[in-house]
């Protein structure tokens, strides 16, 4: 198959064929005044019947669940015989505040943690560093060395739990840490399971807590692909991530057009190095938004199955079926969430989470209500885990996989959304590729635009968002929010002052010129830094090495 050719002449050309003429058919009765669009500008038709999918192929498109094309679901029963990981996100303060809220969520029936990290560990700086200060553990918990991954870490399972780590440019350092505590504690790092985010690129897209260029980021990441189908079989060493992308104003189409050519762009540059596909593959996983249009949100996570299997049978030739399993966590939309009304996120949630469930998700984050306005509550918190609990155990929609599969509405629009998808992943392929695409602003010139109609949408009323621009209430009565203990920042710069006094600097000193010369020359840069991490080198000293040798992406 040519390279540039992604969907194949087969079912995509079909569907893009179907697709457009079902399209100018339904153009011949309108009424303009009426006229309904999804988010993404997909018009909505007044009425779906057996005629709006008369000629589509069910078989070839849709199938049975955990069958190709997976567009049912990757797995025969999905949620019916095992509910999906629910995985709230926590991370604030300190490892040992931290530690407490992961417990307390354990606790209350959480099946999986994630994990938040404060900007300046994101950035690849230790919390005593000039351009930390202000940020340590505001948005996340502060990670400086092995010493609070292992507080962060104390009394968990890690046998037995699986881990989130929403971490990228340091997604390295941090995962090496957790390998490390991990077996300090007995536990061999073939028995640990969990995600590293890892996905470089969509930062210089939407979210900006990127370090090095992107191509050394990529090799950064494929280093970590072949160290961890050696050593950490079990872990996901990517989260292709559209949520960050969504945060940022795309649509949902560009949020699934964008993912997946990035998608593209690691896996092609992992067989570059020299790694065959089924290798890693199986490991890739995804991160998508949940939003308010339900049954776009619905045929977005259908979709996304289904280009993901033509991507890899018919792009990279995979042979193993695990390798065109698209698996992915969802996040609840935090930019829907509003600061009036907050109550009201709580709505919004449950019907973002129940799109999330309905399009086969494997994993769910549900926000806390009074994240709009801080850190979630522990109140706040244990609602949104009980919004999924209440989805799972009380609502019915999981007692069968797919329920919403040949609807005329949800197949026609999972169509639709497929096809704008593809014109986009097309025209990034005819500029070179994702990279080369960021490297001259399109994706970012196209959010760009998205978030301009959205919020001008809002603001001349023609989008209605409840307690914002309609359906106003004076005297609105705000939760009490999170505040994060200004002695915090003091604290755990004292943490990194006692760790380097008392430490050997001269094996951090010797480990650290080992990484540096791996980084200089072609080497799996993850070995000397596990070695430099295990001698007490704090996360930025880490950083620094790479920054010196990668040098530091400034977008044009």
């Amino acid at each position: 198959m040519a390279s540039r050719d992604l969907r194949g002449r087969s079912k995509a050309a079909e569907l893009v064929t179907f697709t457009t003429s079902m399209n100018k058919k339904n153009q011949s009765d309108k009424n303009p005044a009426s006229k309904k669009t999804t988010d993404s500008g997909i018009e909505v038709e007044a009425l779906y019947t057996s005629d709006s999918l008369k000629g589509f192929d069910e078989k070839a498109l849709v199938g049975l669940p955990g069958e190709a094309p997976y567009t049912r679901g990757i797995y025969p029963t999905m949620h019916r015989d095992r509910l999906w990981t629910m995985r709230q996100y926590a991370g604030f303060g300190t490892a040992a505040d931290t530690n407490e809220r992961f417990r307390f969520l354990l606790n209350a029936g959480q099946t999986g943690l994630s994990c938040a990290f404060d900007l300046p560990t994101q950035m690849g700086y230790d919390s005593d560093h000039p351009r930390a200060a202000g940020e340590v553990g505001k948005v996340g918990v502060a990670i400086d060395s092995i010493e609070d991954m292992r507080v962060l870490l104390a009394d968990l399972p890690l046998d037995k739990v699986t881990t989130s780590m929403t971490i990228n440019s340091t997604a390295s350092v941090l995962l090496l840490l957790y390998e490390l505590v991990a077996e300090e504690r007995g536990v061999k790092s073939t028995e640990i399971s969990g995600t590293i985010q890892n996905d470089l690129l969509k930062e210089y897209i939407a979210r900006g807590t990127y370090i090095y260029p992107p191509r050394p980021s990529m090799r950064l990441i494929t280093d970590i692909f072949a160290y961890c189908a050696k050593h950490v079989p079990k872990w996901n060493t990517i989260s292709i991530s559209g949520y960050h992308i969504r945060e940022a104003g795309s649509t949902a189409v560009q949020e699934l057009a964008f993912t997946l050519s990035n998608a593209i762009a690691y896996v092609q540059a992992a067989v570059d190095s020299g790694l065959d596909v089924d290798d890693f593959a199986p490991r890739l996983s995804f991160f998508w938004n949940g939003h308010n249009n339900f049954f776009e949100e619905v045929a977005k996570f259908r979709a996304s199955r289904r280009m993901w299997h033509t991507i890899m049978t018919q792009r990279f030739g995979a042979k193993n079926p695990a390798s065109a399993l698209m698996r992915f966590h969802t996040q609840t939309g935090g930019s829907t969430l509003t600061a009036q009304q907050p109550q009201n996120n709580i709505v919004r949630v449950a019907v973002q989470s129940m799109a999330a469930v309905l399009g086969g998700t494997q994993s769910l984050h549900t926000n806390g209500f009074d994240e709009a306005l801080s850190l979630p509550t522990e109140d706040a918190a244990r609602i949104a885990l009980r919004t999924q609990q209440i989805i799972g155990y009380e609502s019915g929609i999981t007692d069968t996989p797919d329920p919403l599969a040949g609807s005329y509405y949800v197949e026609s629009l999972t169509n639709e959304v497929e096809r704008l998808a593809w014109e986009y992943i097309e025209q990034i392929e005819a500029m070179g590729g994702a990279v080369q695409a960021i490297e001259s602003g399109f994706q970012m010139g196209e959010i760009e635009e998205s978030a301009y109609s959205y919020t001008k949408s809002i603001d001349d009323g023609s989008r209605v968002v409840v307690g914002v621009n309609k359906f106003e209430v004076e005297n609105d009565e705000r939760p009490t929010p999170t505040k994060v203990d200004p002695e915090l920042e003091r604290n755990q710069i004292a943490r990194v002052a006692k760790l380097r006094a008392s430490r050997n600097q001269s094996d951090v000193t010797t480990a650290l010129a080992k990484l540096k010369d791996s980084a200089l020359k072609s080497d799996n840069v993850l070995y000397p830094m596990k070695d430099a991490l295990r001698a007490n080198a704090t996360l930025g000293e880490v950083s620094d090495v790479l920054r010196e040798v990668f040098g530091v992406y400034q977008p044009s």
